[in-house]
């Protein structure tokens, strides 16, 4: 990708200009342009983000430059990337995506607490162990899950008038769930077009997926781009703007 912007003093944010790199569940950002069997400096290895349970969706909401889409992780953090082109930006929200599918692992059970406040659960960085038929079954199952679990807490919180820190863990609640539900949702069917074109080359699926028909937010663009063998490395251009989610500064908080 070509530039990226982060949290800086003060909550003010910055663009910045970087290639990424991506190879297995870590996205590079480096300042110079890929070259294979260079090694990383310290400053690209601080860049580094793993994509591990995270999800790129554009951003439709924000104006401010064109072909620019989040990039939501594990910790809940947010990044913007913007692309220099419609289908680049495309292109990274796929094989983000299609990554982080193939080798999330499933999340640890919840811990059991007396604690009524909520908090997201951890979810493991290391690669699943499951074949991609299991991965697709455990995103499936997942899935329905956090739609029931999404549906019951707004049940509960009908004709409820919830205030202060009551009211804002609702919120986070159901923020969180509405995430999780569209995450695996998104997993699951990229798995399942992945798995019914037979190839491990991005493209392939790419062109299944412009068979099966593109979705609203270019989760599923049709176009080609690089191999999703997890030592290949691409390099369309973007730029990435990062910020913390609302317990950090930062002044852009994007909604899941």
């Amino acid at each position: 990708m070509k530039n990226c912007s982060g949290p800086s003093p003060r909550g003010k944010r910055s663009w910045k200009s970087f290639h990424g790199i991506l190879k297995g569940m870590i996205l590079y950002l480096q300042k110079e342009e890929y070259q294979p069997g260079k090694t990383l400096s310290e400053a690209e290895l601080k860049n580094a983000i793993s994509i591990h349970h995270a999800l790129a969706t554009r951003a439709n909401d924000y104006s401010k430059r064109p072909h620019v889409f989040y990039l939501r992780t594990a910790d809940w953090r947010v990044f913007l990337f913007q692309a220099p082109s419609l289908e680049q930006m495309q292109s990274w929200i796929t094989r983000i995506n299609v990554v982080a599918a193939m080798f999330s692992a499933p999340p640890f059970p919840a811990a059991v607490s007396s604690q009524k406040k909520f908090s997201r659960p951890l979810l493991p960085s290391a690669a699943t162990r499951l074949s991609q038929e299991e991965q697709v079954r455990t995103h499936e199952a997942k899935l329905k899950i956090m739609a029931s679990e999404l549906q019951e807490h707004r049940a509960a919180q009908l004709g409820k008038k919830a205030r202060g820190k009551e009211a804002e863990e609702q919120r986070q609640k159901e923020a969180y769930l509405e995430f999780e539900k569209s995450r695996y949702g998104t997993y699951a069917a990229l798995l399942r077009v992945k798995l019914k074109a037979g190839s491990e080359e991005l493209d392939a699926v790419e062109a299944a997926l412009a068979q099966a028909g593109s979705t609203e937010d270019g989760v599923f663009p049709p176009h080609s781009s690089p191999s999703l063998q997890p030592k290949t490395s691409s390099q369309p251009q973007a730029q990435c703007h990062g910020s913390e989610p609302r317990t950090g500064a930062g002044s852009r908080r994007r909604k899941p």
